[in-house]
This record gives C-alpha cells, structure tokens and sequence, in this order.
C-alpha cells in the first residue's frame, strides 16, 4: 500500500523514540479523499488512537496506522525523507489521494476521469487551471472543458494535444482523439 524508504523509516524512529509511550506509531491519512482539494498528512498515533478497522503497516521498530477511508486513496503512495543542511524534508507523494484509483478493467469513462484527477489536473494546477471531461462519445473522442487558468491560455491547444492527448490514448486505448469545447473568449480575464 506504502512504500516507506529507509530514511524515512529512520526518521520515524528517531521522533518516535522522544514519545511518552513506546508503542506510539504513526497515522498516515487523507483529508478530503477523491476531490481536488484532498491532502495526505503524517501524525502521531497513540495506541488509544488506533481503530478496530485500521489497516495496520509494520516496520522495523513502529507500525503505521490507515484508516478505511483513506486507504483506497493511499494506494501507492510513497514517504521518503531527504537529510538537509537545515534539517531535513519528509515527503508524501500519493498520486490517488484526488481519485481513487481504478482497475484496468474499469469502464473507459471512469478510466479517463481519474488520469485526469492523478496525472493531469495536478500538472494544470501548478497554472491555476483543470480539466475535466464532459462526455466520451461513441467513437471514441473524450470531450474536455477547461477551467481556471486553461480557459483562454494562448497554449491550450499544445496542452491538448501534446499533454493530454497523449497521455489518456496512451493511458486508455479506447480514446482515439480529444475535443476541447470551452468557451475560451468568455470569462471575466481570458487570455485572448
């Protein structure tokens, strides 16, 4: 489910060892799973703490805690921990903390919204924008409004098909092709 790195397990160990009660652990969790604004945190986790249906990860020397919810959106994740002349920075990557990842199996519609909520939609936000899909026709095209800062950009359409083009036909062989169908003139600041 998680992939810990040894320096980040060692980090654990060092802040655990100053706990109270030794068999304190951590709580990896999502706020606000599966929407644009989900974000992954790392805490203490008491005994007292921990719950029947946690999933429980054991290490060398301390257990991490997940709690139903946030499981499915944790799936691949990774914690790793880089040694700094300042300290250090211990970083969380979940590429399904915004979209509970789907089985390749999955109808192509649900397929194509979450490369857009994993890969796309976190690259766009970087430019205040997103993307998201309003219909997948029968042959095969993924009919795409932008927002935010996409809407009226002068590069949406090397976004389109440079980006996000590639990307879901490589990603969903059932899409042959994008159509981008926003109103980029309109808005209170397009670009054009």
């Amino acid at each position: 489910m998680i992939n810990v790195s040894e320096a980040a397990q060692e980090h654990f160990r060092r802040l655990l060892a100053g706990q109270e009660d030794e068999n304190t652990g951590i709580r990896v969790f999502v706020v606000n799973p599966g929407t644009a604004h989900a974000e992954c945190g790392v805490s203490y986790c008491p005994p007292d703490a921990v719950e029947d249906n946690d999933t429980e990860l054991k290490f060398e020397g301390f257990s991490a805690f997940v709690d139903e919810d946030s499981a499915p959106y944790l799936e691949e994740a990774e914690i790793d921990y880089q040694k700094e002349a300042t300290g250090g920075q211990l970083t969380l990557k979940a590429p399904n903390a915004k979209a509970r990842k789907v089985d390749d199996d999955a109808p192509a519609v649900d397929r194509i919204r979450y490369y857009l909520e994993s890969e796309i939609n976190p690259e766009l936000a970087n430019h205040g924008g997103q993307v998201a899909l309003t219909e997948f026709t029968d042959d095969g095209i993924a009919v795409l409004q932008f927002g935010g800062g996409c809407q009226g950009c002068g590069m949406v359409d090397v976004t389109l098909k440079e980006g996000i083009e590639k990307t879901l036909m490589e990603k969903v062989p059932e899409v042959k092709g994008v159509k981008d169908v926003t109103e980029h003139a309109a808005g209170e600041n397009p670009y054009y």
